[in-house]
């Protein structure tokens, strides 16, 4: 497989094991809180009770996990769109690496100390690799 080709596959790949990373991470944080607390599962049938009964820095898995299925999930249709239409180079690597390690930075703060600048660092840095990655590829296709 040219480079290409396979360019874009470990940064994605990676993005695809940071969200299955934070997912077992919210299962982990909540299952142990809720068994510490003597919770019954049948309290939390909604998510509004999980709210409720489950402190911010147990949540704080699950709120990184809904922000994983907002940017990456353009970073995923992107990547895919420049390995179909043969797009890929190492400008769109790198952008696409510098995405993914902020990403993983961003969950790291989040799913821990939770300092909002130092998040907010991390998902601006990621934000701008992808929307230089996304502009890029706009202003190529109209071209």
């Amino acid at each position: 497989m040219s480079f290409s080709l396979q360019g874009l596959a470990p940064p994605l790949l990676a993005m695809m094991l940071l969200t299955f990373l934070v997912w077992l991470w919210m299962f982990i944080r909540r299952i142990g809180y809720m068994t510490s607390q003597s919770i019954d599962v049948e309290q939390v049938k909604r998510p509004a009770d999980v709210e409720s009964l489950l402190p911010p820095e147990v949540q704080a898995p699950a709120y990184n996990l809904r922000n994983l299925v907002e940017l990456p999930v353009l970073f995923y249709a992107l990547c895919l769109y420049l390995t179909v239409f043969t797009q890929v180079d190492g400008f769109y690597v790198i952008c696409a690496w510098v995405f993914v390690v902020f990403r993983y930075l961003h969950s790291l703060v989040h799913c821990t100390y939770n300092r909002v600048m130092h998040r907010f660092l991390m998902y601006a840095v990621s934000a701008v690799a992808l929307w230089v990655m996304v502009l890029r590829a706009v202003f190529a296709g109209l071209l």
